[in-house]
């Protein structure tokens, strides 16, 4: 297992739609394995493959103090009226901005021995599933932004250090 390093904003992975998982594939172990370690990290809610530099179906989870993971998650559900919630990436370190989600989510995937999964809830489960599975479908945050938020961003982002 290994803390991977966060790919940053800029990365061409992270505009990559991930490509489905094999739960019975060696090199799948090998990738929730480093997910999990990474989203072990304290202040990370969530770490999406491509985030640590695999163009996969797979993010990692560590909310509330409940940490897992899921393989070809599929958000198949969302309720409530769209809020603004402060939030932020790890590929867009040190900034963070009213994004629109909604209040509640539901995502289905599978686990390594192919059984369901289901993560569902409200508040920051709810806003780190969204968050999530974009990054599966190649799209980050900022893109999500209201058109004035998402201008500021990306001058922040381009006067950061990191870019």
């Amino acid at each position: 297992m290994t803390v991977r390093e966060i790919r940053v904003f800029g990365d061409p992975v992270l505009r990559t739609a991930g490509d489905p998982v094999d739960p019975a594939d060696p090199a799948t172990r090998q990738l929730v394995e480093d997910l999990v370690e990474t989203v072990r990290v304290p202040g990370r809610a969530g770490v999406a493959a491509c985030q640590i530099g695999v163009a996969a179906r797979a993010f990692s989870y560590n909310v509330d103090g409940d940490v897992g993971y899921v393989l070809n998650p599929v958000l198949v559900e969302v309720r409530g009226e769209v809020e603004l919630v402060d939030e932020g990436c790890l590929s867009v370190p040190g900034l963070g901005y009213p994004t629109p989600r909604h209040p509640w989510a539901r995502v289905e995937g599978v686990d390594l021995d192919g059984g369901r999964v289901i993560l569902e809830g409200s508040g920051l489960m709810a806003q780190m599933l969204q968050h999530e599975c974009a990054h599966l479908d190649g799209r980050l945050y900022v893109q999500a932004l209201e058109k004035d938020v998402r201008a500021q961003a990306m001058a922040d982002i381009r006067a950061s250090s990191w870019f």
